[in-house]
């Protein structure tokens, strides 16, 4: 799943946004409220909130605590392309 807003993309891994535990966890860490959960558990992007990132970097360290290393990713839409790293 990917969303992209002016400035940031957020891509995270299909299974991993299915995965109800990791989408709290990232839905917690985000300081923006980039993520949220369903109804069903699963995790959403939510769309209007993507140019808040501040590249924190904590979804990508809960993801990693989480074993899911590498599984959300952070593009900057302006600066090429480039991820967050």
């Amino acid at each position: 799943m990917r969303k992209d807003g002016i400035f940031i993309a957020v891509e995270v891994d299909d299974q991993v946004a299915a995965d109800t535990e990791l989408a709290r966890k990232l839905t917690e860490a985000c300081p923006v409220d980039i993520f949220a959960q369903s109804a069903d558990g699963s995790l959403e992007i939510v769309e209007k909130n993507l140019d808040e990132c501040v590249l924190c970097r904590l979804c990508l360290d809960a993801a990693a605590a989480a074993g899911a290393d590498g599984a959300v990713k952070i593009v900057k839409l302006y600066d090429g392309d480039a991820v967050l790293a």
